[in-house]
């Protein structure tokens, strides 16, 4: 009788942790941020106010758009990842205002193009990965220094400015004090969040990620899978540029140089595992929000920048050997 009490209470005390446990893996991230928000509005005042949160907000709309495709990479396993996000971003960017100001075509056709081009470099990536079975790694790599070179020799490195109002109109405009660019990244993590949770299309991805071997065993077209996840990151990438050309007035053959690393720590921190198959939107929404506030705190404080880039080193560094461990316990 007294062992069967001592298994009783050890099947609680297990129940309890894993709950726990669950509980911590579900909103740890959101506890971070309260508890690095409470100092930070007492060292500088200014973090709280409504202009400086709604320029926090403003500033993460293109992190953030971005990461919603980068999560759908890593999840679908294989080693899954995207370095062209950033000059996939310019590059459709660029070729659809060029469209706009040298061509004289009508905004929806450029921003139309900006998104078929992204879409269709996105598939581009997914082809060669799944169809050629290229390393993820090597092939966006390449596909990144590609096409951040076409970019240049179409710009010949300069700037194009003078966008109509129509198409700046994403950041300028809004409901109230929101902008249309933060409104437009809350429905795409929205519909992303459904897409994963709700659809078919969301549980094969999962399965992918997770066991490849028994997805194809299932009847699960793995490669199908795997090639839209980096079509959707490509058109991710493309919704990116629209925001951040709207933003600066500008666009740019530089725009989003280096936004590779911010992109994958922000997947990374917020839970997405590396090894694929385990992740949410909700985590990837906090990756971004925790980088966000280190940006502009950091910007605040005038702190140099590369005190910032060896933080955000150390944050992804520790990110990756959290979910090795976690990896390893499953």
């Amino acid at each position: 009788m007294e062992t069967i009490r001592k298994q009783v209470k050890g099947g609680q005390g297990k129940s309890i942790n894993g709950h726990l446990r669950k509980v911590l893996n579900e909103y740890g991230l959101l506890v971070v941020i309260i508890l690095f928000i409470i100092p930070v509005s007492i060292i500088t005042p200014v973090f709280l106010t409504p202009n400086n949160l709604i320029n926090v907000l403003l500033q993460l709309t293109v992190l953030g758009a971005l990461s919603v495709g980068q999560t759908f990479v890593i999840l679908s396993g294989g080693g899954g990842i995207d370095l062209s996000v950033g000059s996939v971003l310019a590059f459709s960017a660029v070729i659809g205002a060029g469209l706009i100001m040298y061509q004289g075509l009508p905004v929806a056709v450029g921003v139309i193009v900006t998104l078929a081009i992204g879409l269709g470099i996105g598939l581009i990536n997914g082809l060669i990965v799944t169809r050629i079975r290229i390393s993820p790694l090597i092939c966006t790599l390449a596909i990144m220094t590609a096409v951040r070179g076409g970019v240049m020799i179409y710009t010949g490195g300069a700037d194009i400015i003078g966008l109509p109002r129509s198409y700046t109109a994403l950041v300028t405009g809004g409901v109230g004090p929101i902008s249309y660019a933060i409104i437009l990244v809350i429905l795409m993590f929205v519909v992303a969040d459904i897409v994963l949770k709700k659809t078919k299309y969301g549980r094969q991805l999962y399965a992918v990620g997770g066991n490849e071997h028994a997805a194809l065993v299932s009847g699960i077209n793995v490669k199908r899978i795997r090639m839209i996840a980096y079509a959707i990151s490509g058109f991710c990438s493309a919704i990116a540029g629209l925001i951040l050309t709207a933003r600066l007035y500008t666009a740019g053959p530089r725009a989003g140089v280096g936004m590779e690393l911010s992109v994958v720590s922000a997947v990374v921190i917020g839970g997405t595992s590396l090894s694929g198959g385990i992740g949410k939107i909700f985590g990837t929404v906090l990756g971004v929000i925790i980088l966000s506030i280190i940006d502009n705190v950091t910007n605040l404080l005038a702190v140099p920048p590369a005190y910032v880039q060896t933080f955000k080193g150390i944050i992804i560094l520790l990110a990756a050997i959290i979910d090795r461990f976690r990896t390893a316990d499953k």
